[in-house]
């Protein structure tokens, strides 16, 4: 059976806040899902970022089957000890060849590492629903996006985004809000398959984060009051008891690519369906 490492790069203040609200950190929320999806895996989690973490060589990281790096409240573009070590981990995940996936600040991880840059969202951000996101030619044909439909939406809360692409990148999806949706980055030995979405979190989780969020989102002209982020937050978690209700797709606006959990992680399931063909030479 295949042996995954999850990366994490939440502080541990953030780590411990997050299980307050939710139950889990993102790397153990990640766990979770990855073992749903592919049950007998060997899984386990390191906090790259943290001050004392053990730091892996390229030769520890090539022992494993995949890489998996999470989003978090981590900022890339800032000079800190912490953005330093998260860098420096995904360049030997890089270095070593093995393939790696990543989804919000795991994307914007990639990108610096290899070379490209991450700015903040200028005066927007996503929050909720990515809403419209659409394959490029080169996306259409491309692994990652297998079984999209032409247009789809996705779970997504980010105000970081990438700003250009490292040389080796393919920008497979954007859409009217962020330029790059998903990417492929080539660098070094390694391959990296990543999203500015979230296709391992489920709707009740982007429940959890809309309230947690809710200043920010009044203050980002989301929304007029408090009130009505929870309004959409109370629709999400219900659908996420209820997937099926017609009535609560529709006061969302979405259909089965986002409320389906199927659908939802489709993104995630193509990554490890790939992973035999994946050349850890850097071809695929």
């Amino acid at each position: 059976m295949p042996r995954f490492l999850i990366a994490q790069s939440e502080t541990p203040d953030e780590r411990a806040a997050r299980r307050a609200h939710t139950g889990q950190s993102s790397g153990e929320s990640y766990a979770d899902t990855l073992g749903q999806m592919m049950p007998g895996a060997t899984i386990e989690i390191c906090q790259p970022a943290d001050d004392g973490s053990p730091v892996f060589t390229a030769g520890e990281l090539a022992a494993f089957d995949a890489v998996f790096l999470t989003g978090s409240p981590l900022h890339v573009y800032d000079d800190t000890p912490e953005v330093r070590r998260q860098l420096a981990f995904m360049r030997a995940v890089f270095a070593a060849g093995t393939p790696s996936f990543g989804s919000c600040a795991g994307l914007q991880v990639a990108v610096v590492a290899a070379g490209g840059t991450v700015r903040k969202m200028p005066e927007r951000m996503e929050a909720g629903i990515s809403r419209r996101i659409v394959a490029t030619a080169e996306g259409r044909d491309h692994p990652l996006l297998a079984g999209r439909a032409p247009t789809w939406d996705a779970p997504a809360v980010h105000g970081d985004e990438v700003e250009t692409l490292p040389p080796g990148a393919t920008r497979l999806a954007g859409n009217a809000v962020t330029h790059v949706q998903a990417a492929e980055i080539r660098h070094d030995k390694g391959v990296f398959w990543g999203v500015q979405y979230h296709p391992e979190l489920s709707l009740g989780e982007i429940a959890i984060a809309l309230r947690r969020q809710v200043d920010g989102l009044v203050e980002a002209g989301l929304a007029e009051t408090p009130a009505e982020v929870e309004e959409r937050a109370a629709v999400m978690a219900a659908l996420h008891d209820a997937p099926e209700r017609r009535s609560l797709r529709w006061r969302l606006g979405v259909d089965g690519e986002l409320a389906d959990t199927d659908a939802r992680r489709r993104e995630i399931a193509n990554f490890l369906a790939a992973l035999p063909s994946i050349d850890r030479r850097g071809a695929r």
